[in-house]
Protein backbone atom coordinates (compact mmCIF):
# COMPACT_ATOMS: atom_id res chain seq x y z
CA UNK A 1 0.00 0.00 0.00
CA UNK A 2 3.24 2.28 -0.16
CA UNK A 3 2.20 3.76 -3.55
CA UNK A 4 -0.88 6.67 -3.30
CA UNK A 5 -2.16 8.74 -5.91
CA UNK A 6 -2.37 12.77 -6.36
CA UNK A 7 -5.76 12.66 -5.04
CA UNK A 8 -5.34 10.63 -2.14
CA UNK A 9 -2.52 12.70 -1.38
CA UNK A 10 -5.02 15.83 -1.10
CA UNK A 11 -7.84 13.82 0.83
CA UNK A 12 -5.62 12.85 3.31
CA UNK A 13 -3.67 16.29 3.54
CA UNK A 14 -7.39 17.88 3.98
CA UNK A 15 -8.55 15.62 6.37
CA UNK A 16 -5.22 16.44 9.05
CA UNK A 17 -6.29 19.95 9.08
CA UNK A 18 -9.15 19.06 10.74
CA UNK A 19 -8.62 19.30 14.82
CA UNK A 20 -10.61 16.99 17.46
CA UNK A 21 -13.64 18.28 18.50
CA UNK A 22 -14.45 21.45 16.11
CA UNK A 23 -17.54 21.83 14.56
CA UNK A 24 -17.19 21.76 10.60
CA UNK A 25 -19.84 22.71 7.96
CA UNK A 26 -19.16 20.58 5.12
CA UNK A 27 -19.69 20.88 1.67
CA UNK A 28 -20.00 17.80 -0.62
CA UNK A 29 -17.58 15.81 -2.58
CA UNK A 30 -13.79 16.36 -1.65
CA UNK A 31 -14.54 18.37 1.11
CA UNK A 32 -16.78 15.67 2.43
CA UNK A 33 -14.66 12.94 1.75
CA UNK A 34 -11.50 14.67 3.69
CA UNK A 35 -14.17 15.27 6.66
CA UNK A 36 -15.36 11.92 7.10
CA UNK A 37 -11.91 10.75 6.75
CA UNK A 38 -10.69 12.71 9.40
CA UNK A 39 -13.72 11.70 11.95
CA UNK A 40 -12.64 8.45 11.17
CA UNK A 41 -8.52 8.85 12.47
CA UNK A 42 -7.54 11.17 14.20
CA UNK A 43 -10.47 13.78 14.76
CA UNK A 44 -13.28 11.54 15.96
CA UNK A 45 -15.39 14.06 17.74
CA UNK A 46 -14.81 16.32 15.24
CA UNK A 47 -19.12 17.38 14.30
CA UNK A 48 -19.77 17.20 10.77
CA UNK A 49 -22.60 19.98 9.96
CA UNK A 50 -24.38 19.48 6.59
CA UNK A 51 -26.69 22.64 5.56
CA UNK A 52 -29.56 20.31 4.86
CA UNK A 53 -29.95 20.29 8.54
CA UNK A 54 -27.95 16.99 10.35
CA UNK A 55 -25.63 17.91 13.40
CA UNK A 56 -23.23 15.34 13.94
CA UNK A 57 -23.36 13.09 10.58
CA UNK A 58 -21.86 10.38 10.93
CA UNK A 59 -22.58 8.26 7.02
CA UNK A 60 -20.82 5.07 6.68
CA UNK A 61 -20.51 6.32 2.77
CA UNK A 62 -20.50 9.29 1.43
CA UNK A 63 -22.87 11.26 0.88
CA UNK A 64 -24.11 12.16 -3.46
CA UNK A 65 -25.56 15.19 -2.08
CA UNK A 66 -26.79 17.30 1.06
CA UNK A 67 -30.00 15.26 0.91
CA UNK A 68 -28.65 11.97 1.11
CA UNK A 69 -30.31 10.07 3.55
CA UNK A 70 -27.54 8.68 5.05
CA UNK A 71 -26.29 11.60 6.92
CA UNK A 72 -29.74 11.57 8.68
CA UNK A 73 -28.96 8.11 9.75
CA UNK A 74 -26.98 8.07 12.50
CA UNK A 75 -26.58 11.93 12.92
CA UNK A 76 -26.98 13.45 16.52
CA UNK A 77 -29.99 15.78 15.46
CA UNK A 78 -31.49 16.59 12.74
CA UNK A 79 -33.15 20.22 12.08
CA UNK A 80 -34.23 22.61 10.09
CA UNK A 81 -32.44 24.74 7.39
CA UNK A 82 -32.77 27.92 8.52
CA UNK A 83 -31.86 26.82 12.03
CA UNK A 84 -28.80 25.31 10.65
CA UNK A 85 -27.83 28.87 9.08
CA UNK A 86 -29.33 31.33 11.45
CA UNK A 87 -28.50 29.44 14.57
CA UNK A 88 -25.02 27.72 14.06
CA UNK A 89 -23.67 29.37 10.92
CA UNK A 90 -24.23 33.41 11.09
CA UNK A 91 -24.27 33.09 14.74
CA UNK A 92 -20.45 32.45 14.49
CA UNK A 93 -20.52 28.97 16.22
CA UNK A 94 -18.88 26.84 13.07
CA UNK A 95 -15.48 26.19 13.72
CA UNK A 96 -14.40 25.18 10.05
CA UNK A 97 -16.37 25.51 7.08
CA UNK A 98 -14.70 23.34 4.30
CA UNK A 99 -15.48 24.25 0.68
CA UNK A 100 -14.69 22.96 -2.73
CA UNK A 101 -15.08 25.11 -6.02
CA UNK A 102 -14.83 24.63 -9.95
CA UNK A 103 -12.42 28.14 -9.83
CA UNK A 104 -10.29 30.06 -7.29
CA UNK A 105 -8.42 33.37 -8.05
CA UNK A 106 -5.42 34.73 -5.93
CA UNK A 107 -7.59 35.99 -2.80
CA UNK A 108 -9.40 32.46 -2.49
CA UNK A 109 -12.51 33.78 -3.68
CA UNK A 110 -14.24 31.22 -5.22
CA UNK A 111 -16.73 30.55 -8.42
CA UNK A 112 -19.60 27.10 -8.01
CA UNK A 113 -21.95 29.34 -10.31
CA UNK A 114 -20.53 29.00 -14.35
CA UNK A 115 -17.98 28.33 -16.94
CA UNK A 116 -18.23 30.96 -19.47
CA UNK A 117 -20.45 34.38 -19.88
CA UNK A 118 -23.27 34.11 -17.39
CA UNK A 119 -26.21 34.65 -19.69
CA UNK A 120 -24.35 31.84 -22.10
CA UNK A 121 -22.73 29.33 -20.12
CA UNK A 122 -20.25 27.08 -21.03
CA UNK A 123 -20.93 24.86 -18.35
CA UNK A 124 -23.79 25.56 -15.73
CA UNK A 125 -22.75 24.40 -12.47
CA UNK A 126 -24.54 23.59 -8.72
CA UNK A 127 -24.36 27.13 -7.76
CA UNK A 128 -23.94 28.54 -4.11
CA UNK A 129 -25.80 26.74 -2.14
CA UNK A 130 -24.69 27.37 1.95
CA UNK A 131 -21.38 28.54 0.70
CA UNK A 132 -21.59 32.55 0.51
CA UNK A 133 -22.79 31.98 3.87
CA UNK A 134 -19.80 29.45 5.37
CA UNK A 135 -17.65 31.79 3.47
CA UNK A 136 -18.78 34.89 5.52
CA UNK A 137 -19.77 33.60 8.92
CA UNK A 138 -17.72 30.26 9.88
CA UNK A 139 -14.77 31.48 11.86
CA UNK A 140 -12.25 29.99 9.33
CA UNK A 141 -12.66 28.14 5.82
CA UNK A 142 -10.55 25.41 4.31
CA UNK A 143 -10.90 25.04 0.12
CA UNK A 144 -9.99 21.91 -1.48
CA UNK A 145 -9.87 21.12 -5.39
CA UNK A 146 -7.73 20.02 -8.00
CA UNK A 147 -5.06 22.06 -9.05
CA UNK A 148 -5.31 23.18 -12.50
CA UNK A 149 -5.04 25.89 -14.45
CA UNK A 150 -8.22 26.40 -15.71
CA UNK A 151 -9.40 26.13 -11.84
CA UNK A 152 -6.70 28.74 -10.77
CA UNK A 153 -7.64 31.64 -12.77
CA UNK A 154 -6.71 35.44 -13.03
CA UNK A 155 -10.29 36.31 -13.18
CA UNK A 156 -13.02 34.38 -12.06
CA UNK A 157 -16.06 33.84 -14.32
CA UNK A 158 -18.03 34.46 -11.70
CA UNK A 159 -18.21 35.33 -8.19
CA UNK A 160 -20.19 32.85 -6.22
CA UNK A 161 -18.16 33.02 -2.87
CA UNK A 162 -15.99 36.29 -1.05
CA UNK A 163 -12.59 34.57 -0.08
CA UNK A 164 -10.14 37.74 0.80
CA UNK A 165 -11.99 39.31 -1.91
CA UNK A 166 -9.78 42.25 -3.30
CA UNK A 167 -6.94 41.28 -0.85
CA UNK A 168 -5.61 43.87 1.77
CA UNK A 169 -8.28 44.79 4.30
CA UNK A 170 -10.84 44.63 1.82
CA UNK A 171 -12.57 41.73 3.33
CA UNK A 172 -13.42 43.19 6.36
CA UNK A 173 -15.27 46.05 4.85
CA UNK A 174 -17.59 43.90 3.73
CA UNK A 175 -18.64 43.21 7.57
CA UNK A 176 -17.90 39.88 7.14
CA UNK A 177 -17.52 37.97 10.66
CA UNK A 178 -15.32 34.94 9.97
CA UNK A 179 -12.07 34.89 8.95
CA UNK A 180 -12.33 34.01 5.50
CA UNK A 181 -9.90 31.45 3.81
CA UNK A 182 -6.84 29.67 5.74
CA UNK A 183 -5.69 27.24 3.69
CA UNK A 184 -6.06 26.23 0.18
CA UNK A 185 -5.29 22.16 -0.31
CA UNK A 186 -5.19 20.24 -3.49
CA UNK A 187 -3.54 17.65 -5.69
CA UNK A 188 -0.04 19.26 -5.73
CA UNK A 189 0.37 20.99 -2.29
CA UNK A 190 -1.05 23.92 0.24
CA UNK A 191 -1.55 27.48 -0.22
CA UNK A 192 -1.90 29.97 2.69
CA UNK A 193 -3.31 33.93 1.96
CA UNK A 194 0.06 35.93 2.96
CA UNK A 195 -0.88 38.02 6.45
CA UNK A 196 -1.14 41.57 4.76
CA UNK A 197 -1.61 41.15 1.15
CA UNK A 198 -3.82 38.00 1.55
CA UNK A 199 -2.69 36.93 -2.01
CA UNK A 200 -2.52 32.96 -1.55
CA UNK A 201 1.18 31.78 -1.67
CA UNK A 202 2.54 28.31 -1.65
CA UNK A 203 3.28 26.88 1.66
CA UNK A 204 3.85 23.08 0.76
CA UNK A 205 4.07 20.71 -2.06
CA UNK A 206 3.34 16.99 -2.20
CA UNK A 207 6.05 14.47 -2.24
CA UNK A 208 7.45 14.55 -5.51
CA UNK A 209 5.96 17.70 -6.72
CA UNK A 210 8.18 20.60 -7.81
CA UNK A 211 7.58 24.50 -7.93
CA UNK A 212 7.60 24.67 -11.50
CA UNK A 213 4.53 21.88 -11.82
CA UNK A 214 2.65 24.37 -9.60
CA UNK A 215 3.65 27.32 -11.36
CA UNK A 216 2.42 26.07 -14.35
CA UNK A 217 -1.14 25.18 -13.40
CA UNK A 218 -1.36 28.44 -12.26
CA UNK A 219 -3.02 31.12 -13.81
CA UNK A 220 -1.31 33.94 -12.26
CA UNK A 221 2.49 34.69 -11.13
CA UNK A 222 2.53 32.23 -7.80
CA UNK A 223 3.94 33.88 -4.70
CA UNK A 224 6.62 30.88 -2.90
CA UNK A 225 6.98 30.86 0.74
CA UNK A 226 10.61 30.90 1.64
CA UNK A 227 10.26 28.27 4.09
CA UNK A 228 8.54 26.10 1.25
CA UNK A 229 7.66 22.78 2.71
CA UNK A 230 6.83 19.51 1.67
CA UNK A 231 4.02 17.74 2.92
CA UNK A 232 4.33 14.36 4.90
CA UNK A 233 3.11 11.11 2.95
CA UNK A 234 0.05 9.41 3.90
CA UNK A 235 0.47 6.79 6.64
CA UNK A 236 -0.61 3.25 6.00
CA UNK A 237 -3.48 3.93 8.43
CA UNK A 238 -4.84 7.08 6.45
CA UNK A 239 -4.33 4.89 2.94
CA UNK A 240 -6.57 1.93 4.35
CA UNK A 241 -9.03 3.80 6.22
CA UNK A 242 -9.37 6.06 2.81
CA UNK A 243 -9.63 3.45 0.38
CA UNK A 244 -12.45 1.64 2.93
CA UNK A 245 -14.36 4.42 2.79
CA UNK A 246 -14.17 4.81 -1.19
CA UNK A 247 -14.86 0.72 -1.81
CA UNK A 248 -17.92 1.38 0.90
CA UNK A 249 -19.27 4.17 -1.23
CA UNK A 250 -18.70 2.83 -4.97
CA UNK A 251 -20.39 -0.69 -3.62
CA UNK A 252 -23.63 1.06 -1.99
CA UNK A 253 -24.13 3.47 -5.13
CA UNK A 254 -23.35 0.23 -7.38
CA UNK A 255 -26.40 -1.55 -5.04
CA UNK A 256 -28.49 1.60 -4.98
CA UNK A 257 -28.33 1.90 -8.77
CA UNK A 258 -29.37 -1.84 -9.68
Amino acid sequence: MSGYTPDEMMSIAAARELRDGVLCFVGIGLPSEAANLARRTHAPECMLIYESGTLGAKPDVLPLSIGDGVLAERADSVVSVPEIFNYWLQAGRIDVGFLGAAQIDRYANINTTVIGDYQKPKVRLPGAGGAPEIAASAKEVIIILRHKRRAFVENLDFLTSVGHYKGGKSREGLGYTGAGPTMVITDLGILRPREESRELELVAVHPGVEVDQVREQTGWDLAVSDDLKTTAPPTEEELGVLRELRRKTEAARKEGAG
